[in-house]
């Protein structure tokens, strides 16, 4: 094929030949040395027979631990003390309030559907009453959140829920 270019196409087709034989042999020389350079890692020891599970961090988290429930799990039932020093402060739902004596007295109802009395300065099982008012009655709960700078919340709880979309 002569053109009056002197064979210029043909030069061309060799010159992209010669390149991408260049290209690739970069590309598997350097996979090879990247190879190389790889740390050698011995195998894990199996887990131990009853154990079920074993992880081996070597300086990487374990991706099967949550990453929400990184604080303290009060929920369980076990540890927990009787009536209303049992009773977190979530769980409650403040049912009425009422004037004995001078001082105001919150009729509080637990997830069992039992209902307490609290006063000002009773203990629940995360925090305190810190006041009862004629609408509201006001908790001081403790944080157990580790990552957390505050370690103690206010929390109000009034008698009759806000109603929203009025």
């Amino acid at each position: 094929m002569t053109n009056g270019r002197g064979g210029g196409v043909l030069a061309v087709q060799r010159f992209a030949q010669l390149a991408l034989g260049l290209a690739l042999s970069v590309v598997m020389t350097s996979a090879a040395f990247a190879q190389s350079q790889q740390p050698t890692r011995t195998p894990p020891a199996p887990p131990a027979t009853g154990a079920g599970y074993s992880y081996d961090p070597a300086g990487r988290r374990d991706p099967f631990v949550s990453l929400v429930n990184r604080g303290i799990d009060l929920r369980g039932t076990s540890t927990r003390p009787e009536g209303l020093a049992g009773l977190q402060i979530d769980e409650l739902t403040v049912k009425g309030i009422i004037l004995s004596r001078g001082a105001y007295v919150a009729i509080v109802q637990g997830p069992d559907e039992k209902t307490h009395v609290a006063r000002s300065g009773d203990k629940l099982f995360d925090g305190v009453v810190k006041a009862v008012t004629p609408d509201a009655v006001v908790f001081v709960q403790q944080v157990t959140d580790p990552l957390s700078l505050v370690k103690q919340r206010e929390v109000r709880k009034p008698l009759r829920p806000v109603e929203e979309g009025k």
